[in-house]
């Protein structure tokens, strides 16, 4: 066969092919127009290039004609995309417009591509002059083609050149070469017929990269869509291909140097090689592998992840279910499922279900951490799909679907939650009626999206968690409240005992030991309630504050020193708060400072008005508190000074009562001179 015409038909069906691509997927943009017509004149000039080599066409006219066509049509394409791609304009750096120098440039060109061989053939004559001049034009043809290439990937940027990159590449090995070609044909004074052979192969094999940045490329308007089975068998056929030849250089050489053992190691050598090659061929693992590299590189995705991801978070985000079942809703929507069912490991490092979607309680609730499945997506963390793993079980390696699995009707799906790279659990989704099977693409967004609802899970563990440790901390500390409470309580009853002996003859004592015993009742009984109930304190009422400090001034007169209440204020002073709490807080620091005084001391009570507070003093020339003491333990609970008989709540809780109805308490005290405890309230309009 002649080469040059096998050579220059593999191009002619090579850009017939793309031609019929571009022609289909054509959207009206003048730059796909452009597109189309330079591969059109390829497809000619291949034609007729062919012809000519089996001497069908012999009128070099007629293909300098096309090779003209051919070479403008892709030059005005780079022109016209250097145009559209660069911020700056190459004709602000060039005093003629790059487009106007072209035009003039393909009129000349086509003047003498017409004139030259209309002159030869009127004179049948080839004058050296015009020989050269034609092959000056294509030289510089190619010199402007690349000239354009260069400054259409310079002009780019990062994104665009991830489309036109392979288009680049592809044109610029065509120009490449014609220009070495006529380079070298101008330098020599005649073509060189190994390199003009071999020109068709060379651009057919252009072909795919054009195709590849035209599909990436949306400005062109041009989807092309090629069947995903289509290219891999073809890359499958010619990774074939170039692999025998590969072998059989091989074995040539092994023949060759192999002494008189060269034919039996060159027989022995294709047999492995081909049994191979039928390994790679039949292996579903390879082959899976390619197929996912070949959609990941060469094909437009399948998704607009921003309205995928969108409507993922919207739905994860704002439905009114609980957190597990939104997951399930947002994770089975974006493969078209309606339901699924949620496993959760717990602190044992086992699963447990915990919901489901529009199917029926799984019959297995609790799934070891040593299950075939857990095992399986905690060592692989891999999207288990079962309709694969029925057709192809060697893609899962290592991995026998549970029984509880099974018995899960229309199971389909197992993705599994990563949460710092452990397995926080999985969510199995049941098959879609509308979806029959999932892609690699499909596979990266179910992870991705996994890890998302896996974060959010984990933080709703979290904030679950935290809830019930805030509620043990609250019943913790309601619970040392009322024992402080009960402890001065017990005081209290400790003290009638201890003087129950002595008085008990008089009748004011015995009036006095009913008094303390009701109220110590009454105290007791309000415990329990707030025992019950868990809350401390929450009846609020406006209170006389004069009225209320003297019944605790009167309730603490019997131990020395005796408080004394200073004169009351002009106006009434009114604050709102719980009256049982109150009176406790000046109780007890009323308390505390009887104990750090002296009995021969004295504790004074002072209320007035101060800027919509009101402000009670409580001061005492006792013992006294350093600042250190002051700062680092005064208010921190369960440090006491008193021993055995102190809990170290007191003044804590005093202060965090105070504090969450508005007002704060101060001290100011000096070692061996006394202390000031200032309490300020909110004050209230009136009594209610």
């Amino acid at each position: 066969m002649n080469v040059g015409f096998a050579s220059y038909l593999f191009a002619f069906v090579a850009y017939l092919a793309l031609t019929g691509l571009l022609v289909t997927s054509w959207r009206g943009r003048s730059l796909g127009r452009l597109l189309i017509l330079a591969s059109a004149f390829s497809s000619l000039w291949a034609l007729s290039s062919a012809l000519a080599a089996i001497a069908l066409i012999t009128w070099p006219g007629f293909l300098q004609i096309l090779e003209f066509s051919r070479d403008g049509f892709w030059c005005l394409f780079l022109l016209k995309s250097v145009q559209t791609n660069s911020n700056q304009s190459l004709s602000g750096r060039l005093r003629l417009t790059p487009a106007r120098m072209y035009y003039l440039f393909l009129l000349i060109a086509g003047a003498v591509t017409v004139i030259n061989p209309l002159f030869s053939a009127l004179t049948e004559t080839t004058s050296r002059v015009s020989r050269e001049a034609t092959l000056g034009i294509w030289v510089l043809f190619n010199i402007i083609a690349l000239l354009l290439l260069e400054q259409l990937f310079r002009n780019s940027t990062q994104n665009q050149r991830w489309a036109i990159k392979h288009l680049c590449i592809g044109i610029g090995c065509i120009f490449a070469y014609d220009f070495f070609m006529f380079a070298d044909a101008l330098l020599f004074k005649q073509l060189n017929p190994a390199l003009w052979n071999a020109r068709g192969i060379v651009n057919a094999l252009m072909v795919p990269l054009i195709a590849i940045s035209v599909a990436r490329n949306p400005k062109w308007s041009l989807d092309i869509y090629v069947s995903r089975n289509v290219v891999f068998q073809s890359v499958t056929l010619i990774g074939a291909g170039v692999y025998l030849l590969v072998m059989a250089s091989a074995g040539y050489y092994i023949r060759f140097y192999g002494g008189s053992w060269g034919s039996t190691l060159q027989i022995a050598f294709f047999s492995g090689t081909g049994a191979l090659l039928l390994i790679i061929l039949f292996s579903g693992t390879i082959r899976a592998k390619i197929r996912v590299l070949l959609s990941k590189h060469f094909f437009n995705y399948k998704y607009d992840y921003r309205e995928e991801w969108l409507r993922f978070t919207n739905t994860l985000s704002d439905s009114d279910d609980i957190v597990p079942i939104r997951a399930i809703r947002a994770l089975s929507a974006l493969v078209n499922s309606t339901g699924g069912a949620l496993w959760i490991k717990e602190e044992k490092s086992d699963y447990f279900f915990n919901s489901c979607l529009n199917m029926p309680e799984p019959t297995s609730t609790l799934i070891a951490k040593d299950d075939s499945l857990a095992t399986f997506l905690q060592q692989n963390l891999w999207i288990v799909d079962l309709e694969e793993y029925k057709r192809n079980p060697d893609l899962y390696e290592g991995f026998t679907p549970p029984l509880w699995l099974k018995s899960i009707e229309n199971a389909w799906l197992v993705v599994p939650l990563l949460f710092k790279a452990d397995l926080l659990g999985f969510i199995v989704i049941l098959r879609s009626q509308s979806q029959k099977s999932i892609n690699w693409e499909d596979r990266d967004l179910l992870k991705m999206a996994g890890q998302q609802i896996a974060s959010h899970l984990a933080q709703h563990i979290s904030e679950k968690a935290l809830t019930h440790a805030q509620q043990f901390e609250a019943f913790n500390r309601l619970s040392a409240y009322v024992i402080h409470d009960l402890k001065n309580i017990l005081a209290q009853q400790s003290l009638i005992v201890s003087n129950a002996e002595k008085h008990k003859h008089k009748p004011e004592f015995v009036d006095d030991v009913i008094n303390t015993v009701k109220n110590s009742v009454e105290r007791m009984t309000r415990l329990m309630e707030q025992m019950k109930s868990g809350i401390r304190g929450n009846s609020t009422q406006v209170i006389n504050l004069f009225a209320l400090l003297s019944d605790i001034n009167s309730a603490h007169s019997t131990r020395k020193p005796s408080p004394s209440l200073g004169t009351p204020p002009e106006e009434p002073i009114f604050v709102r708060a719980d009256k049982e709490q109150l009176s406790t807080v000046f109780g007890h620091i009323i308390q505390n400072a009887q104990d750090a005084t002296p009995g021969d001391g004295h504790v004074i009570i002072h209320l007035e008005h101060k800027s919509g507070y009101a402000l009670v003093s409580i001061e005492d020339n006792g013992s006294g508190m350093d600042q250190s003491f002051i700062k680092d333990r005064l208010f921190k609970p369960f440090d006491s000074t008193k021993g055995l008989t102190g809990m170290g709540i007191g003044v804590f809780e005093s202060r965090e009562y105070i504090r969450s109805i508005g007002g704060d308490i101060k001290v100011e005290s000096t070692p061996g001179e006394g202390s000031i405890f200032s309490i300020s309230l909110p004050e209230t309009t009136s009594e209610e």
